[in-house]
């Protein structure tokens, strides 16, 4: 969008003892718009849809714990629960419900939870890509044992112990890795992305904010008897988005789109997984269309 950006302004609030930071953008007497980014990402991402969507809109976007300006877990465990009731601590702590809410990947997962969990609380639903694992991987997950998934879940843990964050020398370089790692951004939100996502380090360096921890949740994932259960009691409307150009598995293809009760799908040619990025105009239209209605 060629619309000047207007920053929001920064909050805090506590949730099971953890510091935790959201960005507001205004408009307190419009109805309430959560926004939930995804895994090793950061509130200002939503930056574009939240600048043109403020004026209809009451818009909420929280850092995850472990992410961005909000507190690291204390043991370096996260999970998908303890997303949910920060989430939750969120939406009743400022008065929130019923809201509407969009969730980008892991965000997405996230809001279906909350939403199916919580029916009355939410209002439409919108999730980009967030319906995960693979039925391949929801596959191997449910195949193995609790030895076997304890054993590797212990491994990975004491695997990220060592793994020290990158660090940039100028924050140029984390700026050129944001673009390696998706190519379809263009070099304005990259900076964008970059100069809030990343944080310099006393020495001078640069690193990104998000926990290391965070790569790996709890031991045992959903299995796909309970992702159906989950799906199938939201009741508010649904639109979920996928890209072409993404690795997360379409959901009419692998049958999940049928475990909605009233669900969209909109596919985003040539997007990947970030195609609230990649497909800003195409998205934002479908959005509005969609939460307006």
């Amino acid at each position: 969008m060629a619309s000047e950006l207007i920053g929001p302004s920064s909050h805090i609030y506590i949730s099971q003892r953890l510091r935790m930071h959201y960005v507001d953008w205004g408009n307190a007497g419009a109805p309430p718009l959560v926004l939930i980014h995804g895994g090793q990402d950061h509130c200002r991402n939503w930056d574009w849809i939240a600048n043109e969507l403020r004026h209809d809109w009451h818009i909420i976007a929280p850092d995850l714990r472990g992410h961005g300006d909000s507190a690291w877990s204390p043991d370096g465990h996260y999970s998908i629960e303890a997303y949910v009731c920060d989430i939750a601590q969120l939406i009743n702590q400022k008065n929130l419900a019923p809201a509407t809410i969009i969730g980008h990947s892991m965000g997405g997962a996230i809001s279906s939870r909350y939403a199916s969990i919580f029916p009355e609380n939410v209002k439409k639903l919108v999730s980009i890509e967030g319906i995960m694992p693979n039925i391949d991987d929801i596959a191997d997950i449910d195949q193995s044992s609790y030895r076997q998934k304890m054993r590797e879940w212990v491994d990975a843990r004491h695997a990220m112990s060592s793994r020290v964050p990158r660090r940039y020398a100028k924050l140029e370089d984390a700026f050129q890795r944001m673009r390696d790692e998706n190519p379809h951004l263009t070099i304005e939100q990259a900076r964008h992305l970059t100069c809030h996502g990343a944080s310099q380090n006393e020495d001078g360096t640069y690193s990104w904010k998000f926990d290391n921890y965070t790569r790996k949740h709890n031991r045992i994932e959903i299995s796909e008897n309970e992702l159906r259960e989950v799906l199938s009691n939201i009741e508010c409307p649904t639109m979920l988005a996928w890209g072409t150009e993404t690795f997360v598995e379409d959901p009419e293809k692998s049958g999940r789109l049928a475990y909605f009760q009233n669900a969209i799908l909109k596919r985003y040619p040539g997007a990947s997984h970030w195609l609230h990025h990649d497909q800003l105009d195409n998205f934002l239209a479908d959005v509005k269309a969609f939460i307006n209605d």
